[in-house]
């Protein structure tokens, strides 16, 4: 055997072991989701929530999807405020059950997606996960469903009314992370507001 053979396998060792760079993506993602679940904004929040998502993402990193994103400020704005603003409303709908005494009424309803792609699935299941009232307790990536358990049903405006928000959330996500061709897949003309239209079919 080649004297150079055991120092070259060992470098390769080191080198199938060195940590991944983690994702700024990622990491924003995950510390934004750490200070909206504590809901106060303050530096030490911010602070510990990006060390927390760096130490995941270096530990336990996920497997790398090739996916082909465009960021769209405005539409990343609109996104982020609609979001706040339905946890805001949903956290103070479901205190009013706890505080009253109308009974709600829950349902597990499914949820066809536009967009097919595993990054917009986990991105939509994520949204739709932090707003009160809402689970999503199974997703087929293969399918792109979604089964969302809904706390109350006349909170979300009806069965319909329900699957009309996850989907108008689903288009906020697409419309600020997607590629124009992403969005045409998905039954959308690009642009970073509704307003751009739906493809005809």
């Amino acid at each position: 055997m080649s004297p150079h053979a055991a120092p070259a396998r060992h470098s390769h060792q080191r080198r199938a072991w060195r940590p991944r760079r983690p994702s700024l993506l990622m990491v924003t993602w995950l510390t934004a989701v750490w200070v909206l679940l504590w809901g106060d904004l303050t530096w030490g929040n911010v602070i510990m929530g990006a060390v927390l998502a760096l130490a995941v993402t270096v530990v336990l990193p996920l497997p790398r999807v090739p996916v082909d994103v465009r960021v769209r400020p405005w539409a990343l704005a609109r996104l982020m405020a609609r979001f706040m603003y339905d946890v805001m409303v949903a956290s103070v709908q479901v205190a009013g059950f706890a505080l009253g005494r109308r009974t709600p009424r829950g349902a597990v309803i499914r949820v066809r997606l536009h967009s097919h792609s595993d990054v917009f699935l986990y991105l939509t299941s994520g949204f739709t996960s932090l707003v009160p009232g809402s689970v999503v307790v199974e997703a087929h990536r293969l399918t792109g469903t979604m089964y969302v358990h809904v706390f109350d049903v006349h909170m979300q405006g009806g069965l319909e009314g329900a699957e009309q928000a996850i989907l108008a959330q689903e288009e906020r996500i697409l419309r600020a992370f997607a590629s124009d061709e992403q969005l045409r897949e998905a039954g959308f003309h690009p642009g970073s507001t509704p307003r751009a239209g739906k493809v005809a079919r």
